[in-house]
């Protein structure tokens, strides 16, 4: 028995799913419509109806899907996003690209998600400077955990903001017995192949219930085209999504809530067992998380590096996610007023991300265990 640990194990779990899974593909390779083919729509009906949401539209990325949402706001020169600081760069980059000013919001200390006060205090600065416009608010679903919703809902309704929820690393989460999907004004996921519904390069989709914006982002997704391929309606982008990761998609689908609970299981054992030795992550509040990423807190960076450095002399592979805010990172720390934003900074310094993945045995789980616990003991 192979007892290597690995961060994302993408052999196993393309073993498991075997027949499906190339069956799937080989349909493509017989119809041979390897661009928005059959199985794209197929895919879209089938996400959409998982998170309850009336529309869903397949993309080349998780990114492709947040400028999609973005243009068709009109999101330009002059306005001003509103995003955590503590995510990773696709979250901020996109507005940069269409000329708008990302504004960078600190982290709430346990859950890691967008802080509401600091975003309220943020907004209220950028409107008393008169400098910018503010136009959006971009909540992240960080690691697989809902985004604070209810407040950010009251916040972009006050401030007249359009909401956007960015669920790349928690497509699959629920809110009670909500699936995210239907939480802002349209959400966007990404299928990268290390998130918890990956396929086997990019793509992404973006989902909403107004049928007019659900047109307006296939058409973007193309080129900007109309009811015929050489009617140009909009300035768009090639963002669509590719038949294969569609097939591929559709054949995890099948797994995925199995996936979900065995992710859930593996974290209520690292919480179990770890929770005396290091900070175990916060859960956000009548909420199930989608654990894409699972991340304990050491005391300082001298520590993190000690124990993470131990776990891999041990054949144990770790991950940090974010060793660097977003303000404090050279392409954006120009466009940051210099305020410090302190949970961000502190946890980039201190965190450290386990494996959490459907192929890990029990066995290994509690082997990084009890090298995380021998170390901090």
């Amino acid at each position: 028995m192979d007892h290597t640990i690995s961060f994302l194990d993408l052999k196993k779990q393309q073993k498991r799913l075997g027949k499906l899974l190339f069956d799937r593909i080989e349909a493509v390779t017989s119809h041979c419509q390897f661009i928005l083919g059959p199985e794209v729509e197929e895919l879209e009906i089938k996400l959409a109806s998982y998170v309850g949401s009336k529309f869903c539209i397949g993309v080349s990325s998780g990114t492709d899907a947040i400028q999609i949402a973005l243009m068709t706001e009109k999101v330009g020169p002059g306005d001003a996003v509103f995003l955590p600081a503590f995510t990773y760069t696709a979250t901020a980059e996109v507005p940069l690209l269409l000329g708008a000013t990302p504004v960078f919001v600190d982290i709430h200390p346990k859950t890691f998600q967008i802080d509401p006060t600091d975003l309220k205090h943020k907004i209220k600065a950028i409107r008393d400077e008169k400098k910018l416009n503010p136009k959006a608010i971009i909540g992240v679903d960080l690691f697989g955990q809902p985004a604070p919703w209810e407040a950010l809902r009251q916040i972009a309704f006050t401030e007249n903001l359009y909401l956007l929820d960015d669920c790349a690393q928690a497509f699959g989460a629920k809110i009670g017995n909500k699936r995210l999907g239907n939480e802002a004004d349209a959400t966007v996921t990404s299928f990268f192949p290390s998130k918890p519904l990956g396929c086997y390069g990019d793509g992404g989709a973006i989902f909403t219930n107004d049928p007019d914006k659900a047109e307006h982002y296939r058409s973007l997704r193309s080129h900007g085209e109309g009811k015929t391929r050489y009617q140009v309606l909009h300035t768009g982008i090639n963002g669509r999504l590719d038949t294969f990761q569609a097939a591929i998609l559709l054949a995890k689908l099948e797994f995925f809530d199995d996936e979900l609970l065995r992710r859930e299981q593996i974290a209520c054992l690292y919480d179990e067992n770890l929770k005396h030795f290091v900070k175990i992550p916060a859960r956000v509040p009548h909420s199930s998380s989608a654990w894409a990423i699972y991340s304990i807190l050491l005391k300082s960076q001298e520590e993190r590096s000690n124990v993470q450095f131990h776990l891999k002399k041990k054949g144990i592979p770790t991950a940090i996610y974010y060793p660097l805010p977003l303000h404090k990172q050279p392409a954006y720390s120009h466009f940051h007023t210099g305020e410090p934003l302190p949970i961000s900074e502190s946890i980039a310094d201190r965190i450290l991300a386990l494996p959490i993945h459907p192929e890990l045995t029990d066995e290994q789980v509690m082997k990084i265990v009890q090298e995380v616990s021998h170390i901090k003991e």
